[in-house]
């Protein structure tokens, strides 16, 4: 049995962001129960130069909501990067998922050699739908969720590999 399309883009995303809104859930508690403003982790970087949580958890959303909608050829829902707390980061990451939710396997299933162009530092690039999701989309969507849950687990969130991984 092969892996399919949908299941490397679409499902994958789906449980990652489903784990996401639970370990914002899981944030959003610990601010509440230490007396911590939300804005110490919302803001909160590994270093200076980096980005900040609200923008790891909006950038997840992204590269997962493009990725679905590069490879059906349908438009991504637009978020103009204004949440601020936890309930705006929360409905951004169901929206992604209920936008990725809404299609179905047959919109991206062989889309493998599919023409994807993108701009990568102002300059268009084109990959093979596959090459886009293996080599891009899916290691992108990683980078910013690890990075997201780094950021919670140093500054003292109690979640671990299980919490990541959905499997709590």
């Amino acid at each position: 049995m092969s892996l399919s399309m949908h299941e490397a883009s679409a499902a994958t995303f789906k449980r990652m962001l489903t784990a996401l809104a639970a370990l914002l859930e899981k944030a959003e508690a610990h601010t509440t129960a230490r007396k911590i403003e939300p804005e110490a982790l919302l803001g909160a970087r590994l270093f200076p130069d980096m980005f900040s949580f609200t923008r790891q958890v909006q950038l997840t959303c992204d590269f997962a909501k493009l990725c679905c909608a590069r490879l059906s050829g349908v438009d991504a829902p637009k978020h103009e990067d204004k949440e601020n707390s936890f309930p705006e980061l929360k409905g951004r990451v169901a929206e992604t998922l209920a936008f990725i939710s809404g299609l179905k396997a047959k919109d991206i299933d062989g889309t493998e050699n599919k023409e994807i162009t993108l701009k990568i530092a102002g300059k268009d690039t084109q990959m093979k739908g596959r090459d886009y999701v293996l080599f891009f989309a899916l290691p992108n969507f990683y980078f910013h969720a690890t990075t997201a849950y780094d950021l919670l687990r140093h500054n003292g969130v109690e979640v671990g590999k299980r919490d990541f991984l959905g499997m709590t």
